[in-house]
Formats: structure tokens, sequence, C-alpha cells
């Protein structure tokens, strides 16, 4: 008995991001949940809200879908295509599918494979409510012993190595790239994906969240000291120290989630030397090539540039972790 994730392991893409773009296409009033969605990711890079919260908010474009059934049979006619082929040599009636896509949105696609054994996300297709925990992860193997009593199996195969307690349970897993299957242990990710795994996850969301907080602590602060610091680049410099105080409180509990230390902190400043000589450089260059423009405008222009090379960084230097 073997075991699959769904999206990007059988399934050649995401197929609940085409789905949605699918019904964006086809339905306009999906767009009304465009903005509560993007203020729901927010909240959950932020740590505020839960995987499962969040996608909740998300799904709540099914609301505005007058037939779901119907749309999720023309979806699948023309998505169908992206079932990739070295599954369809290797298919088996006994395998199972373990996905944290909504059950309603696989489980046509399942039938068509003749895949009987379906383990996902249980979310309502009417109005995007959750019926238990995302399917992701470790719950994953919670839902596979539950409904199966089944604690191992011959083979695992995912795009991810956040389905690594699957993997644990499998003789042998494979990571799979397209039609490319890599033995678990022996996978070794590309400069690409290092780079998506590094600014597209929570803890750079959290890190721009800390950031935009501490770039208007950083604004203020010189602005207030610009009162008292005749020239606009001297200024700058303590009204950056003061904000970095603040932005490693925020960025050792609630981003990285270290406990405080002067050493920690030393090396945070640190870490925000290359960030600081490239944000003075801007403020004393915007000085000089507008003159007669608020000051204000040279600190936000500066604080914006330099944040990736700063995160870099922090993540491998302040808050590295041993493996």
């Amino acid at each position: 008995m073997n075991i699959y994730d769904f999206d990007k392991t059988i399934y050649d893409g995401d197929s609940t991001a085409a789905f949605i773009a699918y019904c964006a296409k086809r339905y306009k009033k999906t767009f009304l949940t465009l903005l509560p969605t993007a203020w729901a990711f927010l909240l959950y890079g932020a740590g505020i809200y839960t995987k499962t919260q969040f996608k909740e908010k998300m799904y709540r474009f099914l609301r505005y879908i007058p037939d779901i059934d119907t749309a999720l049979a023309d979806f699948w006619d023309t998505h169908e295509c992206n079932i990739l082929d070295y599954y369809k040599k290797q298919i088996q009636p006994d395998d199972i599918i373990i996905s944290a896509s909504p059950e309603f949105l696989l489980e046509p696609m399942c039938k068509r494979l003749g895949i009987k054994h379906l383990i996902a996300s249980k979310v309502d297709k009417h109005t995007g409510k959750y019926d238990g925990e995302n399917c992701w992860g470790a719950e994953k193997v919670t839902r596979l012993y539950d409904k199966y009593q089944i604690d191992a199996c011959d083979s695992f195969y995912s795009d991810s190595f956040s389905d690594t307690p699957l993997a644990e349970i499998a003789k042998e897993a494979f990571i799979v790239r397209k039609n490319v299957l890599t033995p678990w242990n022996e996978y070794q990710p590309s400069k690409s994906e290092k780079f998506r795994k590094m600014f597209f996850s929570k803890e750079f969301i959290k890190f721009v969240f800390v950031g935009v907080a501490s770039t208007l602590f950083n604004v203020v602060f010189s602005a207030i000291y610009r009162i008292f610091i005749p020239d606009t680049t001297l200024a700058f410099l303590p009204g950056y120290i003061t904000a970095n105080v603040f932005s490693y409180l925020l960025n050792s509990l609630m981003t990285f989630k270290e406990r405080l230390s002067f050493i920690k902190y030393i090396k945070y400043f640190i870490s925000y030397i290359p960030n600081f000589i490239i944000q003075t450089i801007i403020v004393f260059a915007y000085a000089k090539l507008f003159p007669t423009s608020p000051d204000i405008w040279a600190y936000i222009a500066a604080a914006i540039i330099g944040v990736p090379v700063t995160f870099v960084i922090m993540k491998m230097f302040t808050f590295a972790r041993k493996k």
C-alpha cells in the first residue's frame, strides 16, 4: 500500500490555487473576499491566526459560487491533464491520497482516477467552514490512523518536507519534482527552492510585519531627534538605534521566538550594520538630491530598502539554530 500527497505530487501544481483562479475568472463576486483574505494572510504571517483560521477566511469565496458541483466538474474537465505521468503508470487500487487541500475539491478527481481512499481537509463546499483542523504535517498521520488504523506503508510520495511525519512511517519515501522521484534522504534542494523557503516563509512575513512597526518608530524617532539636531543624516542615527532596540524585542519574541539576551542583541545590532549603512547612504543621497523635500520622506525611503539583506544576515548569524 502506497501513500501520496496530492498537490505537486500527483498533480502538477497547486489544485486549490488553480481552483481559486478558475472561480475568479467566472464568478466576479469572489473578488469581494480579496481584501479580507489578504488581511487574514497578514494575521497568519504575524502568528495571530492559525493556518486553519487563515484558510477558512480564504475559502469564503465559495459563498459566491451558485452551483459548486458544476464548477468542480468543469474545473476538472480542464485540469485533469495535470495529473503527472509517473503516477498514471504506477497507480494502484489501494493507494491512499492525503492532502491539506479540501476534500470536496479532490474527491471528484479521485473518483475519475479510481482512487477509493482519500484523506483531506474537511471544508464545507458552500460556506468554506472547516470541520476540524487543516490536514497538514503531523495531522496527516493522525488522520491516517483514525480512518484506517494504519501506522505504516510501503512507499510515500510528497513534494514537501512538511510531510516528514508520513515519510517516517514508510519503508521508502520519495521527494517528487514533476515526474522525477528522489529518495527522501538523498534530496538536495536547488538554489531557487532555498530562496523560496527563505523569503516565502512565516518567518519572513513576521520579519516584514515587525519591520513595518519598527520603520514607523524609526521615522517618528528620527523626526523627533531632528527637532534638536540640525542635520538630517545625524538625526537619523539616534532614531535608528532607538527603533533597533524595539525591533530586537519584537523579532526575538515573535519572529524567531528566542530568549532575550545581551549577547544576542549585540549580534542583532551587528546584523543591522549593512542595513544601517545602506539606509544612511539613502538618507544622505535623498537629502542632497531633494533638498526641499520633507525629511520624513528620506527616512521612509531608507527604511523600506535593505529588508531582504538584513533578514538573511539575521537568520544566518543572529538567530541561527544548530541542526
